[in-house]
């Protein structure tokens, strides 16, 4: 019965589904992604429509929506498949889950969900917060976040039913504060958006419990960002461009 049922599926749905538009986001790899998005990113993002949409008919009446789900796609993982168990970070990065009992980015049908705050349209794009989406991101829906039926009353959520801590203080060498301020001007989320992203720890889990000499980079806008780790602190060493034009 189970094979005829999946099979029955399989031959039945072919409806197409294609991407309505891409996100431009600060991060232009995995490492640096904030784990789960709006309560833990004050990071930006520029929803960019494909050309087909009449964006001014498709978004009329967007604004009145404070908060939007992002239905989109991990387009970085579609080509190594899925895994029926995972390691989520949030049990340390050894236990094993199902698949559809985590968030893990290696999904079936590699569809990721979102939510995050509207700051409404600028001409023909859409202006979101709190977003932890790869630049670039191929985005296959938009919806409104509605409070009487999103927010479920005495809801649980097993291993990840608390907003984790900060794991990290986060903390600007000389060098790297003198570098900051020449970039504030034009990217004055800057700061705010490193501290957030390494206050999290975005080390593999095991790093978090043994001495790490470890010298990091991630990458944030067009800045290489390199750190390190000493008595539970990020000391950020430089902060440098590398010319790359930004994606906003």
């Amino acid at each position: 019965m189970h094979q005829n049922t999946n099979h029955a599926i399989s031959n039945t749905i072919s409806s197409p589904v294609a991407p309505i538009a891409h996100i431009l986001t600060p991060f232009s790899q995995k490492f640096s992604i904030p784990r789960q998005g709006l309560s833990l990113s004050p990071a930006k993002g520029t929803i960019v429509f494909a050309e087909e949409f009449d964006v001014v008919q498709a978004t009329d009446g967007i604004e009145d929506f404070s908060h939007l789900w992002l239905l989109f796609l991990f387009h970085k993982n579609i080509g190594q498949g899925f895994k029926a168990k995972v390691r989520p970070p949030r049990l340390g990065g050894n236990k094993k889950i199902g698949v559809f009992a985590s968030r893990s980015s290696f999904r079936p049908n590699g569809i990721g969900m979102s939510l995050v705050k509207n700051l409404g349209m600028r001409g023909k794009r859409l202006i979101v917060e709190g977003v932890d989406l790869l630049n670039e991101t191929p985005i296959l829906d938009i919806k409104p976040y509605l409070p009487y039926a999103d927010e479920a009353a005495n809801a649980f959520a097993g291993y990840a039913q608390d907003k984790p801590s900060s794991a990290l203080a986060v903390e600007f060498t000389a060098v790297a504060s003198q570098q900051l301020r020449t970039f504030e001007a034009q990217y004055s989320d800057l700061p705010s958006l490193i501290k957030a992203v390494l206050a999290q720890d975005p080390r593999p889990s095991y790093k978090s419990t043994q001495q790490d000499s470890k010298i990091y980079f991630i990458r944030l806008y067009e800045f290489d960002i390199k750190w390190h780790v000493n008595d539970n602190t990020a000391h950020i060493l430089e902060i440098y461009s590398f010319n790359k034009p930004s994606v906003f």
